[in-house]
């Protein structure tokens, strides 16, 4: 704060209206103004203007104009009244100046009012650099109040600049920055809580029910979890070998002794409904009839055609293959082979040599060979099996169908494991192939919604016709057989709830259905799908799976008549998608979704 002395003050001269009018036109903010001086004080002695500076400091180097309030005292006019007191902003002389910015001069300039005494106005628009310190004397004018209040901002100024508190802020600031540009922030680690565990079933973890404790295995990554089996011969070993084989040996030796011994050459012939319906009451099921074969869902079965001896042969979905000699009543009467990695579709024992057990997965076509002990791989394909048959009585060729649509044709002479033939029949699936039991060159199909036969001498790579169209399916077709003997009647499966017989014995371009059975087909996605198959023993009648309650097994006439039903309350209570019946004897064996098989029989 600088203070300056004017001339005397004539109070005489300064009226109370002019006085009024000078407070009024005070701007807002402005500093308040002391009262007027009394006049015996203004008469004692001679006062001079008192002229007050106050600027803030600068801030980045740079000072901000000056502000100046002038005081009630002031604004003498032409004569009327002597200027009077004036308070104006101005920085004080003695605070030193931030770093960087000029210096002001101790004196003020030379011509300027101050340096000469006068009563100089500070414009609003100078620069500020003519402050200087204030004379002594001026600083007797204040009021003790003032006077501490001015040498405590002097103080207060002095101290904030020698903080350098915005220098050390700068400082700071660019060191937080380069410190920021090298931390590199870690990763947290996930937490467990926060994975999202996948629930399984104990069907998915190949897990036994029941209450079976099973040890606490490490998980791994599910392609490991499992075996693949790898590719060319396979020797006949179990999973459930043990130290002592012999078991296993018996079980291979009786399949062998049994293929050695020539069945009786009975001349195939239809008996009359009579005799028929009588046997098929004549066959019962036991509880020791019933065995767990395979561990998975039974996809496709087999029968030896032993007399002397039942011996089944079941595939499941996981690749095993499981043999039972029903006779032997032990629980080693059944052994599991894993020869495929896919599910086992479809099954034959070679009509020409029994010893021989041909299997069809997805990727191979294989053949068990009981004399040799091995699983010999006949065929192998980047594309996905589906069923396959004899093309000879010898069993040297056979038709294969792929899920894709198309047809093969394989010789098990010819050494390696592709085929003769592939032929598109312009089918979008094919889920069966049959070949007609007389007149071999000829095949049914059974695709998506078409039910076609075709003749194999004149298949080509495309653009095969079929010889003749079983019409009339609306969705997907499960299966399609010919009557066994003469090979007179196709008999399908159809997802449309209905079995349908035509005959077949024209061979016209198109046929109609000769009957419609309305039952329910639609088995879901845990069940193997119905597959209707001709009893070997009797032209016109067929054997299925069904969903009624209570569970069991029904036969058909080719005119849509029920026959028989086998059940058994107590002993079977599960749907039996696949069934396989004796080609000489009155054995009907069931396979359902648990792997049991379960055997009718006199």
């Amino acid at each position: 704060m600088a203070l300056s002395q004017a001339g005397p003050l004539e109070p005489e001269e300064v009226s109370p209206r002019s006085r009024q009018r000078m407070q009024e036109s005070t701007p807002r903010g402005s500093a308040e103004l002391p009262p007027s001086p009394e006049p015996a004080e203004r008469r004692a002695g001679a006062e001079r203007q008192l002229r007050v500076l106050l600027t803030p400091l600068a801030v980045g180097g740079r000072r901000p104009p000056q502000k100046r309030l002038l005081g009630a005292y002031g604004g003498g006019a032409e004569g009327r009244a002597p200027a009077g007191k004036r308070l104006c902003l101005e920085p004080p002389a003695a605070l030193p100046s931030p770093p960087g910015s000029p210096s002001p001069p101790a004196t003020p300039p030379a011509g300027t009012p101050a340096a000469n005494g006068s009563d100089g106005v500070w414009d609003a628009d100078s620069d500020g650099s003519d402050g200087g310190d204030a004379a002594p004397d001026e600083c007797s004018q204040l009021s003790a109040y003032e006077r501490k209040r001015l040498k405590n901002i002097t103080e207060n100024a002095k101290f904030f600049a020698a903080l350098k508190l915005h220098e050390s802020a700068a400082r700071l600031h660019q060191m937080a920055s380069k410190t920021q540009s090298h931390v590199t922030k870690r990763a947290k680690p996930k937490k467990a809580e926060d994975e999202t565990v996948r629930r399984r079933s104990m069907r998915l973890q190949r897990v036994e029910p029941a209450g079976v404790t099973v040890p606490d295995v490490p998980a791994q990554p599910e392609a490991e979890e499992y075996l693949r089996v790898p590719e060319g011969p396979l020797p006949m070993i179990p999973e459930d070998q043990m130290e002592n084989s012999k078991l296993t040996e018996d079980l291979l030796a009786t399949w062998m002794r049994i293929s050695e011994m020539k069945a009786n050459e009975t001349e195939k012939r239809t008996c009359d409904m009579e005799r028929y319906q009588d046997s098929l009451n004549s066959m019962v099921l036991s509880e020791n009839n019933i065995k767990k074969v395979v561990k998975y869902r039974v996809c496709s079965m087999a029968i030896h055609p032993s007399e002397s001896i039942i011996f089944v042969a079941a595939g499941d979905k996981s690749g095993q293959i499981g043999l039972w000699n029903v006779n032997c009543q032990a629980e080693e009467g059944a052994h599991a082979f894993t020869p495929h990695n896919y599910p086992v579709n479809c099954m034959h024992f070679s009509p020409f040599n029994p010893a021989h057990l041909l299997s069809l997965s997805d990727d191979s076509l294989r053949c068990g060979d009981v004399t040799r002990a091995i699983f010999d791989e006949v065929c192998r394909s980047e594309k996905s099996f589906s069923s396959f048959d004899f093309l000879e009585d010898n069993a040297s060729t056979a038709l294969v169908g792929y899920w894709d649509g198309d047809v093969a044709v394989v010789d098990r002479r010819t050494p390696g494991t592709s085929s003769e033939l592939s032929a598109d029949i312009g089918f979008r699936r094919t889920r069966t192939v049959h070949v007609h039991p007389v007149n071999k060159q000829y095949f049914v199909a059974a695709g998506s919604v078409d039910v076609c036969i075709y003749d194999v001498r004149y298949l080509k790579s495309n653009g095969n016709k079929p010889v003749s169209s079983l019409n009339g399916h609306t969705k997907s077709v499960a299966s399609a057989y010919f009557s066994p003997v003469t090979g007179s009647r196709v008999v399908t499966v159809c997802a449309d709830d209905k079995l349908r017989v035509y005959d077949t014995s024209s061979l016209a371009p198109t046929v109609a259905a000769l009957s419609t059975i309305r039952r329910n087909c639609n088995t879901g996605r845990w069940l193997t799908r119905f597959r209707a198959i001709w009893d070997p023993k009797q032209e016109d009648c067929f054997v299925v799976g069904s969903m009624a309650r209570p569970r069991q097994i029904e036969v058909f006439q080719d005119t849509g008549k029920l026959l028989h039903s086998f059940c058994n309350i107590d002993c079977l209570g599960s749907v039996c998608s696949i069934t396989v019946v004796h080609p000489s004897k009155n054995i009907l064996v069931g396979g359902n979704a648990s792997g049991r098989l379960h055997v009718f029989k006199e």
